[in-house]
């Protein structure tokens, strides 16, 4: 077994050199093997860093727009060369498979090249003469400092959501990853330095609690994104609201998925299984609820335990279609809703525990099919956050839109049909976030925004495309009057609208 790697903080453009108090073990979710010391942040290092990146901020808040994009184009290029390599440490630390890790930094790159159109973005708005010699126009200035609290399951590309939108409006960035798997974020700031982004603009400090709560405490912070599970982001949003900052806090979600009687149930099947055990269901964009209107039900989960049969676990290097879960922990807790589906009287179609301890030492639970799950159920209400898919059957429509309407989450859900009719209806109807047609799992594109309603946002401002400037900027207005010679003095009371 090989000496773990010290993992430490990047504070600037250096590595942190001091002595971590506390430290975590970081594991390859494959083998169970521990790869890392991770040093954990104290409150006081978490302000110092904030300091820094203060004083960064000032000067980068000046920078042209030109010299910020020539340093986004760089980074771009930079990441794209050198993504294979950010994939196979979030293969190793994550356990997702390898062409997964390359998706997701794929998908993180559209937010890139967003961001290089920075200059575009920023542009603001400019009335003449709305009043007698008098123009009025707005701009859109940088806030100063932003936190950033990034989530397990995607590594790099949620950073990659919010760093690149952050810095290209003119804010330092200081950004708390996953003690989970921690080494693609140092990999990216680092990218970030090659590229010429100034010193203390981008720092990346390592912890728990302690570091989040330190963020959110800090007076030079202005604003928090985060994406997490909906109890620690309701914490974020209250505690950094109730300090004065602005926040947009991503949470949980129970994705559903409606198949109507006149789908392509081959389509459909396809879909459940893609994305109900893509990444081992350790997505806030999976599907964990499929609503199969009864007249198709017995059809299509037959259709979906033929493609699930069919597919691989292992390790994420090794070409299998599914890697493990992340921990040990989160196994123990995937694995203890299964039990409980069963003793709430689901009918178990495919068990993931048989066959797992088979695998290896690490930290395996095959694809699991539960059918006739019904709403009172914990595999229905509570967010797994695993290769766990439950089957409801529903009545109709109305049935299958109530029960999403109904539950807690907002984030995303989907409805194959082919009923054009239907589909208008549905994603005027449903009270989701993110609506998909026919499509799996209804990401947007990086030039639209990402985010849910209900208990799966707290805030109101979504991630990335045009919101993710609003966000990350301060709106002014200037209404301004140059006098003529020939004007006659100057006007004291409010300008006159004529």
């Amino acid at each position: 077994m090989s000496t773990p790697t010290r993992i430490t903080h990047l504070i600037g453009h250096a590595s942190w050199e001091g002595e971590a108090a506390r430290t975590s073990e970081v594991f390859n979710p494959a083998t169970g093997e521990v790869t890392g010391t991770l040093d954990l942040a104290s409150a006081e290092l978490v302000d110092e860093v904030v300091a820094g990146a203060h004083e960064a901020s000032k000067a980068w808040g000046q920078t042209s727009l030109a010299r910020r994009v020539r340093i986004l184009f760089a980074f771009r290029q930079l990441l794209e060369e050198r993504k294979g390599e950010i994939a196979r440490v979030i293969t190793a630390e994550h356990g997702k498979t390898y062409d997964d890790a390359v998706a997701e930094i794929s998908r993180g790159q559209e937010v890139v090249e967003f961001a290089c159109g920075i200059p575009h973005l920023l542009k603001g708005g400019f009335s003449e003469n709305v009043s007698t010699s008098i123009d009025a126009y707005s701009i859109l200035q940088p806030l100063g400092v932003v936190g950033i609290i990034s989530p397990f399951n995607f590594p790099a590309m949620v950073p990659l959501w919010f760093v690149p939108m952050a810095v290209a409006t003119g804010n330092a960035v200081v950004i708390k990853p996953s003690e989970k798997d921690p080494t693609a974020v140092n990999l990216i700031a680092d990218l970030w330095r090659e590229a010429g982004l100034p010193e203390g603009v981008m720092n990346v400090v390592h912890g728990d609690k302690e570091a989040v709560d330190a963020l959110l405490d800090n007076s030079h912070v202005k604003a928090i994104s985060f994406v997490g599970s909906t109890p620690i982001a309701r914490h974020v949003y209250e505690r950094g609201v109730a300090n004065g900052k602005r926040v947009q806090a991503l949470g949980g979600a129970k994705n559903h998925m409606l198949v109507l009687p006149d789908a392509d149930l081959d389509l459909a099947a396809d879909a459940a299984v893609s994305a109900g055990y893509g990444a081992a269901g350790e997505r806030c964009m999976a599907i964990s609820i499929v609503l199969a209107t009864e007249s198709i039900a017995d059809d299509l989960v037959t259709k979906i335990v033929e493609r699930t049969r069919t597919l691989s676990t292992g390790d994420g290097m090794g070409g299998s279609d599914m890697g493990p879960l992340v921990t040990k922990q989160h196994l123990a807790k995937v694995t203890g809703y299964v039990e409980e589906g069963v003793a709430a009287g689901a009918e178990l179609v495919i068990d993931g525990r048989e066959g797992a301890d088979e695998l290896g030492s690490g930290f395996f639970l095959q694809p699991t099919l539960f059918d006739r799950v019904t709403p009172e159920m914990s595999v229905y209400t509570d967010e797994i956050f695993g290769p766990v898919l439950s089957v409801v059957r529903v009545g109709s429509y109305d049935d299958g839109l109530q029960l999403i309407n109904d539950n807690e989450f907002g984030n995303g859900t989907t409805i194959f049909t082919n009923d054009g009719g239907a589909a208008r209806r549905f994603q005027h109807e449903v009270q989701v976030g993110m609506v998909g047609i026919n499509v799996p799992i209804p990401t947007p594109m990086s030039y639209y925004s990402f985010g849910g309603w209900k208990n799966s946002l707290f805030g109101d401002t979504h991630a990335h495309g045009i919101e993710g400037v609003h966000f990350f900027t301060r709106t002014k207005a200037v209404t301004q009057r140059w006098l003529d010679p020939s004007h006659g003095g100057l006007n004291l009371g409010f300008p006159e609208n004529d």
